[in-house]
């Protein structure tokens, strides 16, 4: 079957020579599968791609510096300050929260959307369920609607709308969730040939986190959240159940500092704790991955024998509606990466073992430097961060689990009620409090009779 003409001239003047040949083995009912497949395929963009990441970003080691962040707790005056600048942008309806959803929960052997995985301690309820409740709680304490996007991926997006649908959303309101599916990018091997998943289609892979800016205007939510009059977007990952999904102190210290890019920070347990820090360079504050960073510079210590570079990125941020806008509609774009894999291709007319290719995804931390203010917040880990990556060891089910309870525990104790510890120090595993019936000590503490003994654990629904 012959190519349009002005297909064949594109793909020519991107020299996908391969694929020309490939589409004129087809006959009319294949080719005009792999038309339509193609008919979103963005040529130029994927040049854009090829050329960022032909060109080094990482600056040189001199120039790399410390950023300047906003500590939790060192002055508690500015934090009250803070949280009552973001309980008055939650009451007054200009916050929406937004995960990004769209990985499958292979690594843990779960079957499903990671969103689906079962994550507290005692009920096992699932990321979503812990995100949704935290979410309808804080709506109830501040009287106002808070709109929860959900970035689901082309794998899990309709299993994804089932899941909520079963579970009748969790409480919120049908009309303030909206799901709506990331982007995806071409591969190319390593001749530059576009990779075949089948006779008729591309191999096509996630743009990465980077790309829920462009889904979130691609999909109509960004115009949709305009006409809400909403204007702050708390960003965070599926695989973090200590999240706060809207923190008022947070979103009060993005106000307050006029940023339209924020993030939240833990200190890095160790200089060989793989995750991206936070730098200073020439007067912008960027994150440089773990990989990228130069081990003189890694493994640098202060005169305290703290690391230099110990702010660690968590993928936790606030980032204005207006700005977003300005990324993905004007001059401003991220640049793209590239992450060279195995991919299972599709070659003469059959599929063959998984060849070396380069897959091409953008990172959501690389749009700080292109705004105008940022501000960056160091929070304790284990008040925040406690994801769920691994099937064992580090970042796993089991140690998330225990760092929830830990934290039940920590709550327990402030509000005065006795916590019973083994002689390591640990509390209970069995601890679990529904977002539902309390957010931290405060709000225990008006429990009162209802907690009780805390023996070998409790459950508070």
């Amino acid at each position: 079957m012959p190519l349009p003409s002005a297909l064949r001239e594109a793909l020519l003047a991107h020299d996908q020579l391969a694929l020309i040949e490939h589409f004129g083995r087809l006959n009319m009912e294949d080719g005009n599968r792999l038309l339509a497949d193609l008919a979103s395929l963005d040529l130029p963009l994927l040049a854009r791609a090829r050329e960022d990441t032909r060109s080094g970003t990482t600056p040189a080691a001199a120039q790399i510096a410390p950023p300047p962040v906003i500590v939790r707790g060192a002055n508690p005056a500015a934090d009250r300050e803070a949280t009552s600048l973001g309980e008055q942008a939650l009451r007054n309806g200009r916050v929406a929260a937004f995960v990004v959803a769209g990985g499958q929960g292979t690594r843990l052997g779960h079957p499903g959307p990671k969103g689906t995985y079962p994550a507290t301690p005692v009920r096992g309820k699932p990321l979503f369920q812990v995100f949704s409740e935290k979410i309808l709680a804080a709506s109830r304490r501040y009287r106002s609607r808070i709109p929860f996007l959900v970035m689901t991926s082309p794998e899990n997006h309709e299993e994804t709308q089932s899941f909520f649908a079963q579970h009748h959303h969790f409480g919120l309101r049908e009309e303030d969730l909206r799901f709506f599916s990331q982007g995806t990018m071409p591969a190319i091997d390593d001749r530059g040939q576009l990779i075949l998943a089948s006779q008729t289609s591309l191999f096509r892979s996630p743009d990465g986190h980077g790309g829920s800016l462009r889904a979130l205007q691609a999909s109509g939510v960004l115009a949709w959240l305009e006409k809400e009059g909403i204007d702050l977007i708390s960003y965070f990952q599926v695989d973090n159940p200590l999240v706060n999904p809207v923190d008022p102190l947070f979103l009060g210290y993005h106000e307050q500092s006029g940023s339209e890019f924020s993030a939240k920070s833990v200190w890095k347990r160790n200089a060989g704790e793989k995750v991206g820090v936070f730098v200073d360079v020439q007067g912008k504050t960027r994150v440089i991955e773990y990989s990228d960073l130069p081990a003189e510079l890694r493994e640098a210590k202060d005169p305290a024998g703290r690391l230099k570079l110990g702010a660690g990125s968590v993928a936790i941020h606030v980032i204005g509606r207006p700005f977003i806008e300005a990324l993905t509609t004007g001059d401003l774009r991220l640049p793209f990466h590239a992450a060279r894999k195995d991919i299972p291709a599709y070659r003469d007319g059959a599929s063959v073992a998984p060849i070396k290719g380069t897959k091409f995804e953008t990172f959501v931390f690389d749009a700080m430097p292109l705004a105008r203010r940022t501000m960056v917040m160091l929070v304790p880990r284990e008040d925040e961060f406690a994801p769920i990556k691994n099937r064992e060891g580090e970042d796993s089910p089991e140690t998330s689990r225990r760092a929830q309870a830990d934290q039940f525990a920590r709550w327990l104790e402030a509000a005065g009620f006795v916590v019973p510890r083994d002689d390591q120090g640990n509390a209970p595993a069995g601890l679990e409090i529904s977002p539902l019936v309390a957010d931290g000590p405060e709000a225990l503490r008006s429990l009162g009779s209802r907690i009780g003994a805390v023996r070998d654990g409790l459950c508070l629904e």
